[in-house]
């Protein structure tokens, strides 16, 4: 694991910037329930998902973090308020995040745990882990940056994590675990707002669309990466509008805090070249489901019309004033988060991320399983 000795102070300045790819997408009823062990997402033809494993950054990571020296850690109040008996976990909200919210909704358990918790249990393996590590992105230099886990250590864990199945449920049920799984993966706002914009690391070499391309190729190799270890459901969520984020509002959308619009269009040039990669590695593998998921366009309604989505407020978060707090500097919070799409101001509330989670998986779920128009 990585240290962050000699890297404190140029670590605090980028994670200050950590933003979210996550946005709520459509409206859906608030007094929505789950009931684990009964899918709430019907699949075509009566597939199963034996198995999630999430890869990405902190609006994935349920915890990783935790167990490697970085400063990027939110396992202390109020984070995890509205958690399972109101315990701070490292997951970055006041409660479940998305990877909780699709096993949950997929009927496969409650909480996707973290790979690198000392508790896991063989049944936790079976059914899925997480890999995710808050602050990560595509390129490795963000990473690097704050100490946290890259797509590469998490491809690596990944392997041994592969090795640890085999042993519990032997070769060919393994195989068919990972061929029949679903994978998310989830980053790239760090690299753009942080690695990119944050500092001149990147800037002075690259202008914007050639480092789109520096991230695209990661993010090409790693999930053929995965498609070599067995994995074939693999989603890939593109970037929202970032600059409609509370963060880059503040930082740089001026005194009114409008949504800054050169970061949006960096967002959509980026999601372009996403998606063209992934249909390209779709027709050379074709055994491959790899499916770009959108979350650019109805978000930019929601932070626009909060109401309409059953929200109050949305260009702010619920901790302190809403406009640049997180981690160690999210000391209170409001008296109605439920009113809230954001918990501190770059990450979702659950509230927020249920509704996300289910109007996902509700729209690509079958994308996964066949071919249109078959199903």
């Amino acid at each position: 694991m990585k240290g962050s000795a000699g890297k404190s102070s140029m670590a605090m300045q980028f994670f200050c910037l950590e933003l979210f790819p996550f946005f709520v997408l459509l409206s859906v009823s608030l007094s929505f329930l789950v009931c684990i062990g009964e899918s709430v997402i019907k699949l075509p033809g009566n597939d199963t998902i034996p198995a999630v494993f999430v890869f990405g950054d902190s609006i994935v990571d349920t915890g990783n973090n935790n167990y490697i020296e970085t400063i990027v850690k939110v396992n202390y109040p109020p984070y995890g308020q509205d958690f399972l008996g109101g315990k701070p976990t490292g997951r970055f909200s006041n409660g479940k995040v998305p990877s909780d919210l699709i096993v949950e909704e997929l009927g496969i358990k409650s909480l996707l745990p973290a790979y690198l918790d000392p508790s896991l249990q063989a049944q936790d393996l079976i059914t899925g882990v997480n890999f995710a590590s808050g602050g990560a992105g595509y390129d490795p230099l963000t990473s690097d940056i704050v100490s946290v886990l890259s797509l590469s250590d998490q491809l690596e864990m990944f392997k041994e994590y592969i090795m640890k199945l085999k042993g519990i449920v032997g070769d060919e049920r393994t195989s068919q675990i990972l061929r029949k799984s679903l994978v998310i993966v989830v980053t790239g706002s760090n690299d753009v707002t942080n690695t990119y914009f944050g500092s001149l690391l990147r800037k002075s070499l690259y202008d914007f669309p050639s480092y789109a391309d520096l991230m695209v190729s990661s993010g090409s190799s790693f999930v053929q990466g995965l498609y070599e270890l067995g994995s074939r459901r693999i989603g890939v969520f593109g970037l929202p509008p970032l600059g409609c984020v509370p963060s880059q509002r503040t930082l740089k959308g001026g005194l009114t805090r409008k949504c800054v619009d050169s970061y949006n269009q960096m967002s959509q040039l980026f999601n372009k070249k996403l998606s063209a990669e992934l249909n390209l590695i779709n027709s050379r593998l074709p055994e491959a489901r790899m499916i770009y998921l959108d979350i650019y366009y109805i978000p930019l309604d929601v932070i626009h019309n909060p109401e309409k989505y059953g929200f109050g407020i949305a260009n702010i978060g619920c901790c302190g004033t809403g406009t640049i707090e997180v981690a160690f500097l999210c000391k209170c919070t409001c008296s109605n988060v439920s009113e809230y799409v954001f918990w501190d101001s770059f990450h979702l509330t659950e509230k927020a991320y249920r509704l996300l989670v289910h109007q996902i998986l509700k729209q690509y779920m079958k994308d996964f399983i066949c071919e249109k128009p078959f199903c």
